[in-house]
Formats: structure tokens, C-alpha cells, sequence
């Protein structure tokens, strides 16, 4: 996957299809088709649409995230993941906090199904902390860690399972190419416009230019676009820091 999809700076952007209602994200997809490189389907959506947007986004040309963050028993989340599969998205992902043998069973089990069916194995992406957390965050639920220590220890762990990458914090892309190399995926959210003030829930933001220089290889865009006057600039002057952040990236 990391071979044939980032040939172009827009490739490597996924727009969050965070729209509560059918109808707002197939306006979204009409809109920003061509724009981007995949549609993040996210909880909100997906359980008020169901599986019938991963294929309104595939009729439409898109490629798909599926988002959910399968996070069970091995069993139940390789199941989970035998059926994103069946939906043909590229990619999808589980809490990497489930453990070695989930994520390895899940693995199998969709590299086993795609075989046998002859279509395009997804990426199987491992989440390891939430952008919406810091040190505090962890400290109060038990972790004793720092986010920057989970999410490596997280991630190298994820990557001997056999995932093809992992989520993480823009802030922790520097790390994880420094400690995994240039073979594992590394999709970024938490991205914001490099002059906004970030006024939400994200903690551990940068801007698109920022993540990737530091070495991501798909940063997830949702607010910045979709909150703007102008989506589809909005969409050009992300696209324009990709391209400004592989240009940088290539020349270290």
C-alpha cells in the first residue's frame, strides 16, 4: 500500500468524514473527491449509516480508513477484521493496548482472507495513544509512562505483530522512524493549519508541513477542512505544505 498510494502530495491526506447524517457525507465525498487521497469513516458514522458508506465512497472512486478501533479478544477482532476486508477499505485499525496476539491473529486472519477472496490486503494499522492525551491523561488512568514511551513501546510491539503501521501523534513521528525505519506506516491525525490556534480536544497537534517533514507517511485532516470557508482551499493549502514537507524531507 505504501508503494501505490503516495505518488502525489493529496495521496497521502485523509479527510475525517466525521458528518453525523447520510446525506452531509455523501456531500462531503461529491465534494472533496479528487481532493484527497481516502475518506476517514469514523464510530459516529459508521454505526449511523452502517457498511453502506464504505461503498458509497467506493462507487464515488474513494478509498476508505475505517476507523473503529477494534479493541476485543483476539478472536473477535480478527472476525472484525476478515470484515473490513469484505468491505475492500485500504485501510482500518485496532488498539494497539489489545495485545501482541490480537493484533497478530487479526493479521493472519485478513492476510488469509484476502488471499482467498483475490482482492488488495488493507493496512492494518495499530493505534497506540489517543492525540486526545497527555502525560497527565495516562498518569490518572495508571500508566506509568510517559505518552512518548507508550507509544514507542506500543508501536515496536505492533510492528513485530505483524501491523503495517500504526496511528499516532504528530508529535511522536520523529521517534518511531528513528526507532521502526522507513517500512512502517506511520498516519498521523491531530493536524491543524499552521496558523490556527487549536482550540479542541487534540493536545499533541502540528501542522501538515510539520508531520510530514518529520516523516509521515498520511496525515488525517478533519476541523481545518471541513470548518473552513473555503473547504476545497482549505484542501490546496494542506496539499501545498505535503508537498513543501516531502521537498524538506527529501533534502535531509
Amino acid at each position: 500500500m505504501k508503494n501505490t498510494l503516495n505518488r502525489r502530495p493529496e495521496d497521502r491526506l485523509i479527510f475525517a468524514l466525521d458528518a453525523p447524517r447520510a446525506e452531509d457525507a455523501l456531500s462531503w465525498i461529491d465534494r472533496l473527491s479528487g481532493s484527497v487521497g481516502l475518506f476517514k469513516v469514523g464510530k459516529e458514522l459508521f454505526t449511523s449509516v452502517g457498511p453502506s458508506i464504505v461503498e458509497s465512497i467506493r462507487q464515488k472512486g474513494g478509498r476508505v480508513f475505517l476507523d473503529l478501533k477494534f479493541h476485543d479478544i483476539p478472536n473477535t477482532v480478527a472476525r472484525a477484521g476478515e470484515a473490513a476486508a469484505a468491505l475492500k477499505v485500504d485501510m482500518f485499525n485496532v488498539h494497539a493496548s489489545g495485545g501482541s496476539r490480537m493484533i497478530r491473529e487479526t493479521v493472519q486472519a485478513v492476510t488469509a482472507f484476502a488471499e482467498k477472496r483475490g482482492v488488495e490486503r488493507p493496512a492494518v494499522l495499530a493505534v497506540t495513544v489517543l492525540t486526545s492525551l497527555n502525560d497527565r491523561d495516562l498518569a490518572e488512568v495508571g500508566f506509568e509512562k510517559t505518552a512518548g514511551e507508550l507509544v514507542l513501546r506500543l508501536a515496536t510491539m505492533a510492528r513485530e505483530a505483524g501491523a503495517s503501521g500504526v496511528v499516532a501523534s504528530p508529535r511522536d513521528i520523529l521517534a518511531l522512524r528513528r526507532a521502526l525505519g522507513d517500512d512502517f506506516l506511520i498516519v498521523t491525525p491531530g493536524i491543524r493549519a499552521s496558523d490556527e490556534k487549536v482550540a479542541d480536544d487534540q493536545k499533541r497537534t502540528l501542522s501538515a508541513f510539520e508531520a510530514i517533514s518529520a516523516g509521515a507517511d498520511y496525515i488525517v485532516v478533519g476541523r481545518p477542512i471541513r470548518q473552513a470557508q473555503d473547504p476545497q482551499e482549505a484542501c490546496r493549502r494542506i496539499i501545498r505544505e505535503i508537498a513543501e514537507g516531502l521537498e524538506t524531507r527529501n533534502r535531509a
